[in-house]
């Protein structure tokens, strides 16, 4: 059973049968109707399938453990208290994506390291994808040079290349056009690229 059927056993068993042919934002209302009623196995199951995913989204914005944590802690205590009026509009990894980001977000700017002024590029050469999960080796380096972009190059290469959100659902999340999304992440892929060469021509020393 993979973690989206998991849901299915939060539900009462004459109803686990309609699951198979819900879409996923129908599935996640379900659940969430769930919570609303009281159903303590359902809050659990959302906690164990998005919890942790919050937290990481936080973290590679703010870089900072402790902060995190209560963004993604924030996060839930939003969403428990949305479950009695959820509507089927959204995925709850979705909805809490944009909450976390929204927190952050705010933390950032009462903090002056969030600028919506970002210059963008008029150019954009589109380099190939940085493979930032296939270099585990990197694991470091690669928090590392995150917290030194600036803060939305920083979200949008989080929210698509760790969080593997598509374009349009991370352009929502982040309230910025595709296009915008785009921008972003050609800048911060190049910058990455920039600020872990010297990483990578270490490694290539060693493995030589």
């Amino acid at each position: 059973m993979d973690n989206r059927d998991v849901r299915q056993t939060a539900l009462p068993w004459n109803r686990q049968v309609m699951m198979h042919s819900l879409s996923e934002i129908d599935k996640d209302a379900a659940l969430m109707q769930e919570v609303a009623d009281g159903n303590a196995s359902a809050s659990r199951i959302i906690a164990d399938l998005y919890l942790n995913g919050s937290y990481r989204l936080a973290m590679r914005i703010l870089g900072d453990n402790g902060l995190a944590e209560d963004m993604a802690q924030e996060a839930f205590i939003r969403l428990w208290k949305q479950a009695p009026k959820w509507q089927a509009k959204a995925q709850i990894k979705t909805w809490l994506h944009r909450v976390t980001h929204n927190l952050c977000v705010d933390y950032l700017r009462k903090q002056k390291r969030y600028s919506d002024d970002e210059i963008p590029d008029v150019e954009d050469p589109r380099p190939g994808v940085l493979e930032i999960k296939a270099q585990q080796q990197l694991g470091d380096k690669v928090t590392e040079a995150l917290q030194k972009l600036p803060a939305r190059q920083r979200i949008a290469i989080s929210l698509v290349h760790f969080e593997e959100c598509g374009n349009i659902e991370a352009a929502a999340i982040m309230d910025i056009s595709v296009d915008a999304l785009e921008s972003l992440l050609a800048r911060g892929r190049r910058k990455l690229k920039e600020l872990l060469l010297p990483a990578r021509r270490l490694m290539d020393g060693e493995d030589r």
